[in-house]
């Protein structure tokens, strides 16, 4: 079995828990998930397994949706809910405050990471780091928030939903959202609604029915690798070169010239397809598609990042 199987994980278990529950239900040693949730959260999570996991990393930088309830007036040592409390105070922000400054978190932000979180500075994971009461500072980084909107209001309760790119950390966005109110605030509630093409709609739950049926829901759910990588454009091959690229061979200009070649640019990234529609490599151009022809026999036209195995 190789391909994406998309998760809608519980509250209360890490996503290595849901990650291992899969690799038990469908007798697949070779899993791994695609972008962390936290404990407390629940909604999508991208499950790789098989020759699939290979393709992870290419699947980690998607944009994601959340759906987040913020409780103001509360400051937590893990910027949720489930953090011990360090202030705690009634928020005072009208509702016009409230959207003013949603609409003020949105673009491109700068957010520290927070300090119980698996980000690693020094070699090590920040709340390993933290769990031993020493407070490192990670560096700050750049973070897009491409849209947030409100969801409602019930004081001291926000619920909105946001859509960002990777990286980002609700629960730190919510806790700089209360310190720009002046009250503080902390995540109450977390479900991520999207991750890249997968949606919850086509997520399978992992309690609720029986092994069979969870089994049977996620080898019907299944997704090939090729459909998991819709941006990322085709060359389709012959079986010859699809034997060469199983060798270590790495293709030059002359055997790429002969096919349909799409218009790529240097540097991008591009998927290898036998003649059945299964993804046999992922590449990186060297040069780009209009320069093939022109380029004499023997140039290395790409470099192959991955290959796929039967």
């Amino acid at each position: 079995m190789k391909g994406v199987v998309i998760v809608d994980k519980p509250a209360g278990i890490t996503s290595h828990d849901a990650v291992d529950r899969v690799r038990k239900l469908i007798g697949e040693r070779k899993a791994g998930h695609t972008g962390t949730l936290d404990p407390m959260a629940t909604g999508v999570l991208p499950v790789c397994v098989g020759e699939a996991t290979k393709i992870a990393s290419f699947l980690s930088g998607d944009d994601k949706v959340y759906e987040a309830t913020m409780r103001l007036g509360v400051r937590t040592d893990t910027q949720d809910m489930t953090g011990q409390v360090l202030t705690e105070q009634e928020p005072r922000a009208t509702d016009s405050d409230v959207k003013a400054m949603l609409a003020a978190f949105a673009g491109t932000i700068t957010q520290v990471p927070p300090q119980y979180s698996a980000v690693k500075v020094r070699g090590k994971a920040l709340y390993k780091w933290a769990r031993k009461g020493i407070r490192v500072e990670p560096p700050a980084r750049e973070v897009e928030i491409r849209e947030i909107l409100l969801r409602g209001i019930e004081l001291p309760r926000v619920r909105f939903t946001v859509t960002c790119s990777k990286g980002t950390y609700i629960r730190t966005l919510c806790a700089d959202m209360g310190d720009r109110l002046g009250c503080g605030a902390a995540l109450e509630q977390l479900r991520r609604t999207r991750s890249g093409i997968f949606r919850e709609e086509d997520a399978v739950g992992l309690d609720g029915d029986s092994d069979e049926g969870i089994r049977a829901k996620l080898e019907q759910g299944l997704i090939p690798m090729n459909r998991a990588l819709p941006g990322l454009r085709d060359i389709v091959i012959p079986p010859l070169l699809e034997q060469k690229l199983a060798k270590g061979h790495q293709p030059d200009c002359e055997g790429l010239a002969a096919l349909q070649i799409p218009s790529l640019a240097a540097a991008d990234v591009v998927k290898f397809i036998s003649g059945e529609g299964r993804l046999v490599a992922l590449a990186r151009m060297l040069v780009s598609a209009g320069e093939i022809p022109s380029l004499p026999p023997g140039v290395q036209a790409a470099r192959i990042l991955r290959v796929f195995n039967e």
